[in-house]
C-alpha cells in the first residue's frame, strides 16, 4: 500500500499532537520529530507536482493504450475513454490504477507478441512515469 498525501500528513500531525512520555524524551523523539520532518518536505513535494504528474501521466497512458486499440483489442481502447472526473489526488488515483492495470495488460500483450517497437515506447513510459513522481530527499545530518 502506498500512503495518499492526506495519510501522511493526519500520521505527522498524530506523531506530533501528543506529548511523548518521559522515558521516550533523547535520541528517540530526536528520530521521531526528524522522521516526520522529512515525511512533512516529501509530503511538500508531492503536493506541489502531485496533480500534475497524475494529469500527465493519465493522458500519457491513455494516449499510448488508446493508440494500441487498434492492434490489440477495442478493450484497450475503451480502457483508455473514461475522463479523469474531479481532479482531486484521490480521484486522479483512482483512474490512474485503473489505466496502469490497462497499461500493464497491454505490455504483456505486447511482449507476447514479440511487439519491440510498443515495449521500448511502454518502457520509455514507465521511466517518465517514475521521473514525474520523484520525490527529492534533502542531505540528511550525518550522527
Amino acid at each position: 500500500m502506498t500512503p495518499s498525501l492526506p495519510d501522511i500528513l493526519v500520521g505527522n500531525f498524530l506523531c506530533l499532537a501528543e506529548a511523548p512520555p518521559p522515558e521516550s524524551a533523547g535520541e528517540f523523539t530526536a528520530g521521531k520529530v526528524g522522521a516526520t520532518a522529512l515525511l512533512s518536505l516529501l509530503a511538500a513535494q508531492e503536493a506541489e507536482r502531485g496533480l500534475t504528474a497524475r494529469v500527465w501521466e493519465n493522458g500519457a497512458i491513455r494516449a499510448l493504450v488508446s493508440d494500441a486499440a487498434p492492434d490489440y483489442g477495442q478493450g484497450f481502447a475503451e480502457a483508455a475513454s473514461g475522463p479523469d472526473g474531479d481532479f482531486s489526488l484521490a480521484s486522479l488515483d483512482r483512474v490512474n490504477a485503473l489505466l496502469r492495470r490497462a497499461l500493464i495488460s497491454l505490455h504483456e500483450a505486447v511482449e507476447a507478441a514479440g511487439d519491440t517497437a510498443r515495449d521500448q515506447a511502454i518502457l520509455r513510459l514507465y521511466r517518465d512515469m517514475a521521473h514525474a513522481r520523484r520525490l527529492d530527499m534533502p542531505p540528511l545530518p550525518g550522527r
